[in-house]
């Protein structure tokens, strides 16, 4: 007789709590997709990425500072030129150090006369280039907090940009350059101007300037900003502060020697060797210091901001409402006009060396996100800027295709300013223009 059979057990109440937790698994997994999709590419979550690789960075720096050797370009130089100060001199004729006189204004000597001191006369090397790296960590801190207000670019960007130049870490932490310095203390009066702090954003602005003469660059676009923000009054008032600032720096070597100060400190008509250009090695040497060759340059700075300024203006004027009722993220109508114009000056400039990178490096990925081409030519153009800034020695090649890149990028930008002031925000600013005229 077979064994009887043993009844099967009820299975209705565990296929619903089965089916309760797929469900709950599968609602789990959509929105851990859905969250790691904004961190990556949602501009709202840049924030995320930005503490994050302020973390990896503070690492990064310490272990190239360790494990990366320090090469010598100008810091001995620097050194050596403060150190004139030190010893009294006031005459920019006699400042000189190996690579030759000073030829910055006097914001730089001061600053390098605190590194000098602090670095046992610059003999502690290793020491500036922890200083070096709190001011690399600074410099990238102030430009992600302009990124995550604008919420322009996604936060891989952002991983892009600090993780991926290695030309950019070997500018602050292995060469000691003072143009980081100087583009620190640009970001710093952007974010000041961001928080309509515009007066304290002008004593930076014009500390930048008195360090290295690059953030000079910036001023027209800095100029219509005062105009259409504080009036003609108040843009008197921001002038006045810039001078001021170069007064006060310049005033022990402007009281005993002002012409030597003034012409070695602020000299524009310096020439540069053809042998570190990054830009113009496609060009032969005789042409490359022409003077003529230099006015056509200049020439075309100048029509490229004159196109550029009408739309600049508009974009100015249009900041200036929306940042009153505080509507989110109009700071990109403030930071583009800055950026671009800073661009423009770039892409003109007679020579561009390795450090000058450090120009415009970390405003880069902004203005390719505010063109209106494809992601995948956005990242080729800057993955093209960025090998033709690695190559050295630079090859006509190189140098080609840097300019190639700058003339997409800036026609991509003219594009996108001149159709975003066809929008109704920018016509009713010309409307309410006219009315006052």
């Amino acid at each position: 007789m077979p064994p009887p059979r043993r009844k099967s057990k009820t299975r209705g109440p565990p296929a619903r709590k089965s089916s309760s937790s797929t469900y709950l698994s599968s609602l789990l997994k959509t929105l851990n997709y859905t969250f790691l999709h904004k961190l990556i590419f949602s501009p709202s979550y840049s924030w995320v990425a930005a503490i994050g690789l302020l973390v990896i960075e503070f690492f990064i720096n310490i272990f190239v500072i360790q494990n990366v050797k320090y090469t010598e370009i100008d810091w001995v130089a620097y050194m050596q030129e403060v150190e004139g100060v030190v010893n009294g001199t006031r005459d920019y004729r006699q400042l000189r150090g190996d690579t030759g006189p000073l030829v910055y204004p006097a914001g730089f000597v001061w600053l390098f006369m605190g590194l000098y001191w602090v670095t046992s006369q610059g003999a502690n090397i290793r020491l500036a280039q922890y200083i070096f790296a709190g001011l690399y960590l600074a410099t990238l801190g102030l430009v992600f907090r302009i990124l995550v207000r604008t919420e322009k670019v996604p936060p891989y960007i952002l991983v892009l940009m600090s993780l991926t130049s290695y030309r950019i870490h070997s500018i602050f932490v292995l060469r000691l350059f003072n143009d980081p310095v100087a583009v620190l203390f640009m970001y710093l009066a952007i974010n000041l101007w961001m928080d309509d702090r515009i007066s304290l954003g002008s004593f930076f602005f014009s500390l930048a300037v008195s360090i290295k003469m690059n953030i000079l660059l910036y001023a027209p676009a800095v100029l219509l900003f005062y105009i259409t923000n504080r009036g003609k009054l108040g843009a008197v008032v921001q002038l006045a502060i810039c001078a001021g600032v170069q007064l006060v720096l310049g005033l022990p070597f402007l009281a005993s020697h002002p012409k030597e100060y003034i012409i070695g400190a602020f000299n524009l008509g310096r020439v540069f060797l053809y042998e570190w250009t990054v830009n113009f090695r496609f060009l032969p040497e005789d042409i490359f210091v022409s003077r003529i060759f230099h006015v056509l340059l200049l020439a075309g700075q100048m029509t490229a901001l004159a196109c550029c300024a009408g739309y600049w203006w508009k974009y100015f004027s249009v900041y200036k409402k929306l940042h009153n009722i505080e509507v989110p993220n109009c700071e990109q109508l403030l930071v583009l006009p800055l950026f671009m114009c800073n661009f423009i000056g770039v892409m003109f400039a007679r020579s561009l060396h390795y450090q000058f990178y450090v120009w415009y490096y970390h405003t880069l990925h902004y203005l390719a996100w505010a063109t209106p081409f494809p992601v995948k030519f956005r990242l080729l153009t800057l993955g093209i800027i960025e090998m033709a800034w690695n190559t050295f020695p630079s090859t006509t090649v190189s140098s080609l295709c840097l300019h190639v890149s700058h003339v997409f990028l800036l026609a991509g930008l003219v594009r996108h300013v001149s159709t975003s002031c066809e929008m109704t925000m920018f016509t009713s600013v010309d409307r309410s223009e006219s009315k006052k005229n």
